[in-house]
């Protein structure tokens, strides 16, 4: 099963979901298709489980760092260390914690996460808000990052100051009395960078738990 995952895996870091077929991970591993169905039942498993392997490493890494006195500062690192590994691996996006029937490090990376709710003084609905909220950032934010290049930044037809600048400008050019915001923002989107807006999102959820724990 270890080394199924890992051809799996290294499929899927290669080129993506689409890459990854029984006979693409037969071929890789040197065997039949048929050797494939000895360790999982069907396609969907089989992501489930390239996707939990994966997380292994992920929660590995959580497990290694020094905790603190702040349990928020905790979670900080805690979540930055997921997100940076999904940028990396955006196709974790689809198949994180979707069936933790056969996803044990996930659940129990979601664990770990939620152990430091419980030095919180929070309700069981509140934690269970504050995790969901932290793992939506992490997850969400790192799925928009993954979404399909446009082809013309792909190609290398334009960088991407001059794909954002394209819109920056139309924003520029709407009535200011009618989009305000966006005329306020315009230059904000042209230059921004978008580790540091995920950074940006994840200090305000954790800001707003800090308010409801009373800390």
């Amino acid at each position: 099963m270890e080394a199924v995952l890992t051809a799996a895996v290294a499929l899927l870091d290669e080129a993506g979901e689409s890459a990854l077929t029984f006979r693409a991970l037969a071929a890789r591993l040197g065997t039949g298709v048929g050797t494939i169905y000895w360790y999982v039942s069907n396609k969907d498993e089989l992501f489930d489980r390239a996707t939990d392997h994966a997380i292994g490493g992920i929660l590995t890494a959580v497990e290694g760092q020094p905790g603190s006195d702040d349990p928020i500062a905790d979670l900080r690192v805690m979540a930055v260390t997921l997100f940076d590994a999904i940028v990396d691996r955006p196709w974790l996006t689809a198949y994180f914690m979707r069936n933790t029937d056969v996803q044990g490090h996930s659940l129990r990376l979601y664990e770990k996460i939620g152990q430091q709710t419980l030095r919180l003084d929070l309700t069981p609905r509140q934690r269970f808000h504050a995790v969901s909220a932290i793992v939506g950032v992490v997850v969400g934010t790192a799925a928009d990052l993954g979404a399909e290049i446009p082809q013309e930044l792909l190609d290398g037809h334009v960088d991407r100051e001059e794909f954002l600048g394209r819109y920056a400008a139309t924003w520029r050019s709407l009535d200011a009395a009618e989009f305000p915001f966006v005329h306020q923002i315009a230059d904000e989107f042209a230059g921004h960078d978008d580790r540091e807006q995920f950074l940006a999102a994840l200090e305000l959820t954790l800001a707003g738990l800090r308010l409801q724990a009373g800390t």
